[in-house]
């Protein structure tokens, strides 16, 4: 399996995250609100707030690299409190994934996964990076999507996947 493939379309799909929170801050300017409190909006209340649904994308795709790849993830504080707080912990998530390179991989079916909620389980590389960690990304860079568009931000299709790779 290409794992680096996949961590560079997550690089990806956080950069259009990013873009939306572009969006997010001009609706709320036309609509004469502080973009700020889109932060705290939930589709139901047993969910976690936007914000930290974008800080666990973050945390999933660098995860998701990191431990695939047999080294150790950074920590973020998870202090962010406003919507440029957010972009600049994405753009720092961006960075990290950048400096993957395929042979980061070599190994990878080797490599066993540990987490401290699976309490005492553990699972190859590539099944947690195929089964928990992609899901997990997909999971929460969605809901982020369906916060920003639920709250009104002109966010469609092209905004969520981005540039294509057509020719």
């Amino acid at each position: 399996m290409n794992f680096h493939v996949i961590v560079l379309e997550m690089r990806k799909l956080l950069r259009n995250m990013d873009g939306w929170f572009e969006k997010a801050k001009a609706h709320a300017a036309a609509k004469k609100f502080e973009a700020n409190v889109l932060l705290q909006m939930r589709l139901a209340p047993d969910m976690f707030p936007l914000v930290r649904q974008v800080q666990s994308a973050c945390d999933s795709a660098k995860f998701a690299a990191a431990r695939t790849a047999g080294k150790e993830p950074p920590a973020h504080a998870d202090t962010e409190q406003t919507i440029d707080d957010l972009r600049a912990r994405i753009a720092t998530v961006v960075a990290y994934l950048e400096t993957f390179k395929a042979s980061d991989f070599d190994g990878a079916e080797k490599r066993t996964i540990s987490n401290p909620r699976w309490e005492g389980k553990t699972m190859t590389a590539p099944d947690y990076f195929v089964e928990h960690a992609v899901p997990n990304f997909f999971f929460h860079f969605s809901m982020v999507y369906a916060l920003l568009r639920h709250n009104g931000v002109d966010v469609g299709k092209r905004d969520y996947l981005g540039q294509l790779s057509l020719r």
